[in-house]
């Protein structure tokens, strides 16, 4: 047991758990306390955030008279402040406690994205949307981690509760953004500063703080943590992989060019069955096959989507857009699994490392989409993607083995309330 490390708490039989996966515990999954519900709801509404602006994105960009590079930076900016945030969320929980660091997470979102919804101009939205990827990183970083601490029906419920929650929000995100974005494309940003305003005070007033961790992160633990062989390879690969699924993300609504209801339906789908697939379909693929074997097929499967989906007529885009949903799904559950499960470090630190590298990808996809387009064609940026989802398929497969080993020699372990220390529970810290 690793007693520096604060997230990992009793199963409620004691059997082993994994993110998403079965367990005696899970039929517990509806019967939470309020505080549990009050931050899964909270925690939908986070990741709506991130593609509330995909269907809006041509509506933003003639509200704004910008280009469609210009217009990407929201991603961009978002994510490059969300992977820099990082470092700095471990250091910050572990001083002012879980709740209080969801409040000022929750509490800056509210305040960027009624912010962004006032711009006049590209580069104050640009701008919104950083100070709104900061509060982002504050509370998602925190947030199953404080879900599992108040959760009931152990480990393997908590973190069903928080995946549907990402594949729920991921999906409604679109969907929020299509119908207040048909009105005015300002609207979706003022609804998301409602909703996540009405998270806060749900999270004031039913989630008690937690015990903080006995040894406190430093800003540099996370980046010491990708010295791990294991967990190094496993963050290289997902960078690549994140460029694929963000070329995705924030390309395809260009190149699909529909309005805001179309799209949104569209990334609805996609929503829906990543949710399905990272929740349901996953886990039973790793335990038939394994996760590197599931890992480099879903990236391969990914690879050849994209392409397709550039060289496409629209119907043939929208199938691959829609399916590529199913392949993210996947490939975000067997990676997070890796990148947590596979070196010794404390799970929030590893957590914080491998997204330190991989929302990198995020930022760079949805700018240096457009610009490729710009120099080549439309088609191009989807090669590029589709390479980078290669690249991340070859990198696990030619490091195979730092990961089968670090997971195979890894003992779980679980802290009871009395602070006493029991194989057999482990809980998976996003």
């Amino acid at each position: 047991m690793r007693a520096e490390d604060p997230f990992e708490v009793e199963g409620e039989t004691g059997g082993a758990t994994g993110s998403g996966t079965g367990g005696s515990a899970t039929p517990g999954i509806l019967r939470q306390p309020k505080a549990v519900w009050a931050t899964a709801g909270a925690s939908v509404v986070a990741f709506m955030g991130i593609g509330l602006v995909d269907p809006i994105l041509p509506s933003i960009a003639k509200g704004l008279d910008a280009t469609p590079s210009q217009v990407s930076l929201l991603f961009t900016s978002y994510f490059l402040i969300t992977a820099v945030a990082m470092l700095i969320t471990g250091y910050v929980s572990s001083r002012i406690g879980g709740r209080r660091t969801l409040l000022a997470g929750l509490a800056l979102v509210v305040v960027f994205a009624a912010l962004s919804g006032t711009s006049g101009s590209v580069g104050e939205l640009v701008g919104f949307r950083a100070g709104w990827g900061l509060g982002n990183a504050l509370f998602v970083s925190t947030a199953l981690a404080v879900i599992v601490g108040a959760a009931a029906g152990g480990s393997a419920a908590a973190i069903l509760l928080y995946e549907s929650a990402l594949g729920l929000g991921m999906a409604c995100g679109p969907l929020l953004g299509a119908l207040l974005g048909d009105a005015n494309w300002r609207y979706p940003f003022f609804g998301t500063a409602a909703l996540m305003a009405v998270g806060f005070l749900c999270i004031a007033a039913f989630l008690r703080e937690q015990p903080k961790p006995a040894r406190k992160t430093s800003l540099l633990d996370p980046l010491k943590a990708l010295g791990h062989g294991g967990l190094a390879t496993t963050a290289a690969s997902a960078f690549f992989y994140n460029y694929a699924f963000f070329t995705v993300l924030a390309f395809t609504p260009f190149v699909l060019d529909m309005s805001p209801y179309r799209s949104g339906a569209v990334f609805f789908a996609w929503g829906l069955l990543l949710a399905v697939f990272s929740v349901l379909v996953a886990p039973r693929l790793q335990q038939r096959y394994g996760s590197t074997q599931v890992l480099v097929g879903s990236l391969l499967l990914l690879a050849a989507d994209v392409v397709v989906l550039g060289y496409g007529d629209r119907t043939t885009a929208v199938v691959c857009t829609v399916l590529s949903g199913a392949l993210i799904g996947v490939n975000n559950t067997v990676f997070t699994e890796l990148a947590l499960g596979v070196s010794d470090a404390p799970r929030p630190v590893a957590s914080a490392g491998y997204n330190f590298v991989r929302w990198f990808a995020a930022a760079a996809a949805p700018y240096l989409a457009p610009k490729i387009e710009e120099w080549s064609d439309v088609h191009v940026p989807f090669v590029a993607a589709g390479v980078a989802a290669a690249a991340g398929a070859a990198i696990v497969w030619a490091r195979r083995a730092s990961l089968t080993h670090g997971t195979a020699e890894r003992q779980p372990a679980a802290v009871t309330r009395d602070g006493a220390a029991r194989d057999g529970a482990v809980v998976f810290a996003d």
